[in-house]
């Protein structure tokens, strides 16, 4: 009898063992490090190297430049990097779709001004790698990678237009992707990848198809190249900002929504 119990009890033991029902402990929640420094360390590195990539496309490709070469280039740089960094800092690695996620609640206010600083200074060492890495005939014809179309005041209009039409779209794909619940997709960051490609295509001879100010402003400093660089600022970031209002206000589920609930 004694032998039986004692079965029977280790069969119990071992079918709590193996059972659905066991509990795990619960996750140790973020340190400092892991809330603040890792995910400002992950904008700077990641929108350092979607600059780099970017820059060095435009750059080695300067004698034959069209608009697929840097469109692909761009679009699967800014895919990859997005996959990698989300689970870090959610992969923004640009002022406007900052600013547009805070608007939207998915960002604290105390890391606003540490994520859009650390875009920037991304931006630069990007663009500084790129020159780093190219030849100087090269890195001259390009005028560092900046964005150096514009050339006369009648084409402001339309650059201007562009940006904050093709900013709104790539914003809007994001929000709705990233952080509306109802629409939220496992595949952001192929769609982002996407509407960076096509809006190039799309817009590519028209402003040059900027989207984010810190791919603007790191080759502009680092070539002083500033000719109309303030069109690459006002553009994107209003863009990014009226894709948060018709998310906010219209596009988003019943808990992002402001008005009409």
């Amino acid at each position: 009898m004694t032998d039986e119990k004692m079965e029977m009890e280790m069969a119990e033991v071992g079918t709590s063992l193996v059972s659905s029902e066991v509990k795990t402990p619960p996750a140790r929640p973020p340190n400092k490090f892991e809330r603040v420094f890792q995910p400002c360390l992950g904008e700077l590195v990641g929108t350092a190297f979607f600059v780099f990539i970017g820059c060095v496309s435009v750059i080695e490709n300067v004698e034959n430049v069209g608009r697929l070469q840097p469109a692909l280039v761009h679009g699967l740089a800014v895919a990859v990097l997005v996959a990698c960094m989300a689970e870090i800092s959610g992969s923004h690695f640009n002022p406007p779709f900052t600013l547009a996620i805070f608007l939207c609640g998915g960002l604290d206010t105390y890391m606003v001004i540490p994520y859009l600083a650390c875009q920037l200074v991304g931006g630069v060492l990007g663009a500084a790698m790129a020159k780093a890495m190219t030849s100087m005939e090269n890195y001259t014809k390009a005028q560092g990678a900046a964005f150096a179309l514009l050339q006369s005041n009648g084409e402001i209009g339309r650059a201007l237009f562009a940006e904050v039409a093709m900013t709104c779209l790539i914003t809007m794909v994001l929000l709705l992707g990233a952080v509306n619940v109802k629409t939220r997709n496992p595949m952001v960051p192929f769609m982002v990848g996407c509407t960076v490609i096509f809006n190039i295509l799309a817009g590519g001879d028209i402003s040059g198809t900027c989207m984010n100010p810190a791919r603007a402003f790191g080759p502009a400093l680092v070539s002083n190249y500033w000719t109309y660089h303030w069109v690459y600022w006002v553009g994107p970031i209003a863009g990014g900002l009226i894709a948060a209002l018709l998310v906010r206000l219209l596009l988003g589920d019943r808990k992002m929504r402001l008005i009409l609930k």
